[in-house]
C-alpha cells in the first residue's frame, strides 16, 4: 500500500515535469509564430498547459525575476521537482529497509 502511494506521487511529479516542458515548448512555438493561438486546438492545449503548470511556476516567478526576456522558472521548477522525487525515493527506500513498507 505504501509502495503504491509513493509510486503514484512519483508518477504525478513526472507528469508535471512533462507538462512544464510541453508548456515551455508551446510558449516558444506561439512566441515565434509557428503555432497560431487563434486556432481553437492550439488555444485549448496552451490554456490547459498553462492552468496545470501555473500553480507551480507562479511562486517561483515571484521569487526569481526575469533575466532579460528569459523566464528560467520552468528550469528551476523541474530541478525542484526532480529533487523532490529523489527525497521521496530515499524516504521510501528507508521505509523498505526498516520493514515498515508493506
Amino acid at each position: 500500500m505504501v509502495g503504491a502511494i509513493f509510486w503514484l506521487v512519483s508518477e504525478l511529479i513526472h507528469l508535471l515535469i512533462l507538462a512544464i516542458i510541453a508548456s515551455a515548448v508551446m510558449s516558444m512555438l506561439i512566441a515565434f509564430g509557428v503555432a497560431n493561438p487563434r486556432n481553437q486546438f492550439v488555444y485549448v492545449v496552451a490554456d490547459f498547459l498553462n492552468r496545470v503548470t501555473e500553480p507551480v511556476l507562479r511562486p517561483i516567478r515571484g521569487i526569481i525575476p526575469y533575466m532579460g526576456n528569459i523566464d528560467i522558472s520552468p528550469v528551476i521548477a523541474i530541478l525542484l521537482l526532480e529533487a523532490l522525487q529523489m527525497v521521496l525515493a530515499d524516504v521510501y527506500g528507508r521505509l523498505v529497509m526498516s520493514g515498515l513498507a508493506f
